[in-house]
């Protein structure tokens, strides 16, 4: 994935000298970036739809599921889902009632498949952004530490560990968390979602730091990194050397160091939606992921398509968001775009 920062900067360079490239240049960049999201996410659409297609069988027969198969009913199947129609004409009717919130049917609970999403869509983000706060408390402030202590036994250790939790599978880690604390110590429930604000929590701190672990040793190498190139830089040679305090030098460090962090959260959220599915069944929640994979066992496409549009779109937002907010945060793209 081509960083934000050098597609800026290739933008910046494309601009004929001696004309004034502010707001003009970041409109265009971002207006780039929308564009592209959006064909990105029309292809992924027309794939996902394909997959209608792929199944053996009667299109119609596949979509009633267990439901008594009739003449009637699969006229009525036919007609809701345009299957007389060409195959870019149903595309096209499928996309339109999806941008409606129009799933179709479930071909296993029955009902639609928008009412099965939203009814655990919000345990899905709690545990998200649970286990993003998680990692990036853990990751941040522990590469930090690696970065400053570059080469020493505190470095060798914090790297050593962070390797050791990204190695590890998702559903190993999370049974091992299970049998310590859940069933051993008996400080955490095994299962179930639980009830109110405190008892959510309580379910969620271990499938969420299940998935933590893991994201935080990828961030921690980033910003480890990042911070052993910042601090290395000429400008922090120059602040110290004019008795700059050094907490204010560490200050500039670790702002410059933390935005290549910023740029890998696209690929955080999306690891976090993809681990989901193995968080979910190992702590039996009934989440998205525990949705897709029943879904999938019993071949429930309608919901495999919306959960797959659904998960594809969220993840071309958070790294469009992450893509423009770059531009705000760093000032020297901005210098650049408003070039003399």
């Amino acid at each position: 994935m081509t960083s934000t920062s050098s597609v800026a900067a290739a933008a910046v360079r494309g601009a004929r000298p001696g004309r004034a490239a502010g707001p003009r240049a970041v409109g265009l960049f971002v207006a780039r970036r929308v564009g592209g999201t959006a064909a990105l996410l029309a292809v992924m659409s027309l794939l996902i739809f394909s997959l209608l297609y792929l199944e053996p069988g009667d299109i119609a027969k596949n979509l009633l599921g267990t439901r008594p198969v009739n003449p009637q009913t699969l006229a009525a199947i036919r007609a809701e889902y345009h299957l007389d129609e060409s195959f870019l004409a149903q595309y096209w009717s499928w996309l339109t009632g999806a941008f409606h919130g129009n799933f179709g049917i479930s071909v296993h609970s029955n009902i639609p498949v928008a009412q099965d999403i939203t009814s655990r869509l919000g345990l899905t983000l709690e545990l998200v952004g649970l286990a993003l706060l998680l990692s990036i408390g853990f990751g941040v402030p522990a590469g930090v530490v690696a970065g400053l202590r570059h080469g020493t036994g505190i470095d060798r250790a914090v790297v050593g560990g962070s390797i050791v939790f990204v190695s590890a599978p998702a559903f190993a880690l999370g049974l091992l968390l299970l049998e310590l604390f859940g069933n051993y110590l008996n400080w955490f429930p095994v299962y179930g979602a639980g009830a109110g604000f405190g008892g959510r929590l309580l379910h969620l701190l271990l499938p969420a730091a299940t998935l933590a672990l893991g994201i935080g040793g990828f961030i921690l190498k980033i910003t480890r990194a990042a911070v052993i190139s910042e601090a290395n830089q000429d400008y922090v040679t120059f602040a110290r050397a004019r008795g700059l305090p050094i907490h204010q030098v560490l200050r500039l460090v670790l702002r410059n160091a933390l935005l290549p962090v910023l740029t890998s959260l696209g690929l955080t959220v999306a690891y976090l939606l993809a681990s989901t599915l193995l968080a979910e069944q190992v702590f039996s929640l009934p989440g998205l992921g525990q949705l897709l994979d029943d879904a999938v066992l019993f071949k429930d496409v309608p919901v495999v398509q919306a959960l797959t549009l659904l998960m594809a779109a969220a993840i071309a937002a958070v790294s469009l968001i992450v893509d423009v907010a770059f531009i705000w945060l760093d000032p020297r793209i901005r210098h650049e775009m408003a070039g003399a």
